[in-house]
Parts: structure tokens; C-alpha cells; sequence
């Protein structure tokens, strides 16, 4: 009698340690020990210079990815960048600039029409836009996500304040990592498992990671004071 209690005892605490590994990463995983991705091509002011409101423009993939995937971006990025809590975000979305400039979107790179910065600040009262481009797209595994970014003033002549320029590709370990480590702390809807392994399977999982990572670069809205001194660290050259 004591023999079979001890095992039912073992087997009890052999399945409840089975569950608990099963329902999140375990301590050494790499998703929660690294190494992990820091974009390193970006550059911007030491801060947002007093940048209150900025329109965010539909993510513009030209011919590297279909319509739907590109509408089911936009909310992805106008999400991540909200997040951020650096300004009041203003989405335009993909119908509302066919109804101001006909087109669905505009790239970074593009020639964009005469009217363009002026029918920004008119429309939203906006101190900024920020453009949002793909540079690369490979929607199954491994997946690869090209970000380009870059916010310009509307005031005056046209300015830069920040830019970025990154592909996040799941053949990268590090960007794999920091990718499930993003979603470590996610809802599961209730499900023990560990669904982190889905964001290097789903576009739209790993752009809100990729988003997330592009806009964390972002400058502050107040430039970091030097350490030893009052003074604020100087622009970027």
C-alpha cells in the first residue's frame, strides 16, 4: 500500500512538473537568457524638440508584400508607436489618404506631392509625420521583416529628428530570442503552453516585435542631461 501511494505521490509531482515546463519557457531558455537584438542603424536628436502631435502613415510596402498583409500592419505599428507615449499618435489611415492625396501610401523615398506637408499640419494640426517603409518581407520561415523609418518636422524646411534603417530576420538567433522574449509576458487565452515559438511562425506577430524594437529608438522627449553637469547632451553630428 505504502509502495503505490509513494508512486501515485511520483507520478502526481512528474506530471505537475511536466505541466509547469510545458506552459512557459523554461529558466535557461534562450528566450528569457539571450542573446539579444539591439538595432544599431538609426540616428536621431537628442530629443523630440517639443513634438506633440504626429501623424503615423500607412505602412508602405510597395510591391514586397499583398495589400491585406500591409492593412493588417498598420494597426501593429499605430499600436507599437502608442506604446512609446512620446506624442499623441494620428494614424492616417490607407482610405484617408487615397482622399487626400490618392494614393494608399507614401514611401520615405518617394516624391511626395507639393501639398503634402501643408495638407498634414491643415488636416491634424501636426508638428510631424513619421513614415513607415518595408525594405524586406519574407512571410514564411524564416521570416525577415525590413524596417525603414523616419520622422520629418512639418514646420519650416523639411528636417529629419530621427531615422532608422533595420532588418529583423528570425535566421538571426539573437532576433529570435528578443522576438519570443517580447511575448514572454502575453496573454494565452488560458492555454498552458508555451506559445512563444508562434511570433517566428505569424508576420503580423513578429512585425508588432519588430515595431516595438524600431520605435523603442525613437528620441526622447527630453534630451538626457550629462552626467556631472546641467548641460543636455549635445545633437548628433
Amino acid at each position: 500500500m505504502r509502495t503505490s501511494l509513494l508512486t501515485l505521490r511520483l507520478l502526481v509531482a512528474a506530471t505537475l512538473l511536466a505541466l509547469a515546463a510545458c506552459t512557459t519557457p523554461a529558466v535557461n531558455d534562450s528566450a528569457r537568457l539571450g542573446p539579444f537584438y539591439k538595432p544599431a542603424n538609426h540616428t536621431g536628436d537628442p530629443s523630440l524638440g517639443g513634438l506633440r502631435r504626429v501623424v503615423l502613415l500607412p505602412v508602405c510596402g510597395g510591391a514586397l508584400a499583398p495589400d491585406e498583409t500591409l492593412e493588417a500592419f498598420d494597426p501593429v505599428f499605430v499600436a507599437a508607436l502608442q506604446r512609446q507615449n512620446r506624442f499623441e499618435v494620428v494614424p492616417l489611415s490607407r482610405d484617408e489618404c487615397r482622399r487626400l492625396f490618392r494614393v494608399a501610401e507614401f514611401s520615405s523615398t518617394a516624391a511626395l506631392p507639393h501639398d503634402f506637408l501643408a495638407t498634414l499640419r491643415r488636416e491634424f494640426a501636426a508638428d510631424a509625420v513619421l513614415f513607415v517603409d518595408l525594405t524586406v518581407f519574407h512571410a514564411y520561415r524564416p521570416l525577415a521583416l525590413g524596417l525603414r523609418g523616419k520622422l520629418a518636422v512639418l514646420e519650416g524646411s523639411t528636417r529629419l529628428v530621427w531615422t532608422f534603417d533595420n532588418v529583423f530576420s528570425t535566421d538571426d538567433a539573437a532576433v529570435a530570442n528578443s522576438a519570443r522574449h517580447a511575448y514572454l509576458g502575453s496573454d494565452r487565452g488560458g492555454v498552458s503552453a508555451d506559445l512563444t515559438p508562434a511570433v517566428l511562425q505569424s508576420p503580423t506577430r513578429f512585425a508588432g516585435y519588430a515595431a516595438d524594437a524600431m520605435f523603442a529608438t525613437l528620441p526622447p522627449v527630453v534630451a538626457p542631461v550629462l552626467k556631472g553637469t546641467s548641460r543636455a547632451a549635445p545633437p548628433a553630428r
